[in-house]
């Protein structure tokens, strides 16, 4: 296996009709309760970007950097939101009650993920705000941490800023391996490259680790708050799983990414080559299987037609 990530096997296929209308290939590793290896596909060691699938780690960096938060604004801390009320408002407040102005935010202007909340924002006569992007919980968390230790807030997101240096370090801790590389996020945020093994594993250390801990007190706040995490829109899986199944972690990413783990069970994390989100639940499925855990509700993907169910997608793997 390569130490630059350079895709993987087939791992899904769409099927319209009956016909194999075209496939995704990716990557996907399947760890046991003790974090061996127990199945895996195509590049598992080679250096990605996980995309938000890392917020779970970053959280627990700024946990030990010092952040003070409750559980449900620690959730928000790890999520990739929708753009609700209960979402913006969180947001709002948490950098209210640290004297934080809503401007000190460096993520972009963006519309919130949300079409309903989308269209709440329009109607209400505003536009695109860097609190309605989807990482601005991250962002409060990363100025409410820096503004904790007396660092500056302007530059928070430089790689060289003492905060960044000590996400970096807790990733590294975390995944167990160096950090390959340092590229930029959708939201500005430093984005660390690690494998996908280094990611499973950390999602492992997270539900493993002892009550109380950061580690664990990231994994229980998302698990208590999985709506804060995503969202309650129709297809949100992350918010969707961590409700049916009990102790299940789970983050999701841009570009086809997924990271979860199962106290006592083990973790998955894949990503999809062609960056294709329709195929990360079939194939997050086929992981857990592989560990003989069924995940709850409907595994495949559906496909329509003029308005009718046509096909699905499925895993290859």
């Amino acid at each position: 296996m390569s130490d630059l990530y350079a895709g993987g096997e087939l791992v899904a296929e769409v099927v319209r009709s009956g016909v194999v209308e075209s496939r995704h290939h990716g990557s996907v590793v399947v760890l046991d309760a003790d974090g061996e290896v127990a199945a895996w596909a195509g590049d598992v060691l080679g250096g990605f970007f996980p995309r938000s699938s890392s917020k779970p780690l970053q959280a627990v960096g700024l946990l030990r950097a010092g952040l003070t938060v409750d559980a449900a604004d620690l959730a928000l801390v790890a999520a990739s939101h929708r753009g609700h009320e209960v979402h913006i408002s969180a947001v709002r407040r948490m950098l209210d009650e640290s004297g934080i102005p809503v401007d000190a935010l460096r993520c972009p202007p963006d519309y919130p993920l949300s079409e309903d909340a989308r269209d709440a924002v329009v109607r209400a006569g505003h536009g695109r705000e860097p609190v309605f992007m989807n990482c601005s919980g991250k962002h409060a968390g990363m100025l409410r941490t820096a503004q904790a230790n007396g660092w500056p807030l302007a530059t928070y997101l430089d790689p060289a800023h003492p905060l960044q240096l000590g996400l970096t370090a807790a990733v590294e801790e975390l995944t167990g391996e160096p950090v390959r590389a340092t590229g930029v996020d959708g939201c500005g945020a430093p984005l660390l490259a690690v494998s996908l093994r280094g990611l499973a594993g950390a999602f492992l250390r997270l539900v493993g680790a002892p009550a109380g801990s950061p580690e664990r007190s990231v994994a229980d706040a998302m698990r208590a708050h999985p709506h804060l995490v995503s969202g309650d829109d129709p297809g949100e899986d992350d918010t969707r799983l961590m409700r049916a199944l009990p102790g299940l972690l789970l983050k999701s990413g841009a570009e086809g990414v997924a990271a979860a783990a199962l106290p006592g069970v083990g973790a998955v994390a894949l990503k999809i080559d062609d960056g294709g989100m329709r195929a990360r639940l079939p194939v997050l499925a086929a992981g857990f299987a592989r560990l003989g855990v069924s995940l709850p509700g409907r595994v495949e993907v559906p496909l329509f037609g003029g308005g009718l169910e046509v096909g699905v997608v499925r895993s290859g793997w």
